[in-house]
């Protein structure tokens, strides 16, 4: 097992009574898990979103902490959060990655999975790897 090591879930979920699409704003949520499978205590600092729409438009999102929360997780602990963003299109995709900082001083990085966005497709999370 690595020493320094999260895995990312998402489960992304289109919102339409949070949408216009004749005003082409389409309104999804995401739930993320963050789970802690390396063998020494992190805390999640900071994040790194990039959000791209169906027309190509991408936005980076960079900031600290996750929904107001820099969790410290120990060896199999997880954290769990909902967000969400607006697109200008009825799909698109996101990924991205976590600033970590272990117990014992290392600073790794964790990549998040691209993820479909998609306000037409069937309701449940569709992760590509």
């Amino acid at each position: 097992m690595p020493k320094y090591q999260f895995s990312v879930d998402v489960e992304p979920r289109y919102l339409p009574e949070q949408s216009s699409p004749e005003q082409q704003a389409y309104g999804f949520a995401y739930t993320v898990t963050i789970s802690n499978t390396g063998e020494v205590a992190a805390q999640l600092i900071s994040r790194h979103w990039i959000i791209s729409d169906a027309n190509g438009h991408t936005e980076e999102v960079k900031g600290l902490a996750v929904v107001g929360h820099q969790p410290l997780l120990k060896p199999g602990e997880s954290f769990q959060y909902t967000s969400g963003c607006r697109l200008r299109t009825a799909s698109g995709t996101m990924h991205g990655s976590y600033f970590c900082v272990a117990e014992d001083g290392e600073r790794f990085e964790v990549p998040i999975p691209l993820f479909i966005l998609d306000a037409g497709g069937p309701p449940g999370a569709r992760v590509l790897h």
